[in-house]
């Protein structure tokens, strides 16, 4: 029995607590359900700076990532998987990498381009987008719809 501040058994507010919460745990299934539909949730190729200040670089795509997630899809970061399994200094590796991230782009819904500045390696990632006549949407610095700061990053939620 829910029992009010002053210690007297109160059912009214208990069972108003006790629908507030079942609502809100059935909300939240509802949500993780369609988040897993892929009609639902699509999946969002991430194309992003790399090479150059990479540990400023991974910092931002994961930001990206975050922001494709906080607008209900899936990313997909080849930048941010193959570097941890081949090394982007050895060519034959490199390409490897390039090439699996071909692969994934593919099979994507779109392909978001973050960033003002791209890399050899964004060129073709968006060239093959191209080619394949995917849904491309940029977002340059002056569109970012988050910002930078020394604290992290602020993500506006949807």
């Amino acid at each position: 029995m829910y029992k009010n501040n002053e210690g007297y058994n109160s059912p009214t507010e208990g069972e108003a607590l006790s629908r507030i919460a079942k609502e809100e745990c059935a909300a939240k299934k509802t949500a993780q359900k369609n988040i897993h539909k892929n009609e639902i949730c699509k999946k969002i190729y991430v194309v992003s700076k790399y090479a150059g200040d990479v540990k400023k670089n991974v910092s931002y795509a994961i930001t990206y990532c975050k922001f494709v997630i906080a607008m209900g899809h899936q990313p997909i970061a080849s930048h941010l998987l193959y570097p941890q399994m081949l090394n982007d200094n050895v060519p034959e590796e490199r390409q490897l990498g390039c090439d699996f991230g071909m692969n994934l782009l593919r099979i994507c819904d779109e392909v978001w381009v973050f960033g003002s500045e791209y890399s050899k390696g964004m060129k073709a990632e968006v060239s093959k987008a191209r080619q394949l006549g995917m849904m491309i949407r940029n977002f340059t610095d002056d569109t970012l719809p988050f910002v930078h700061n020394a604290a992290g990053v602020t993500i506006p939620e949807r």
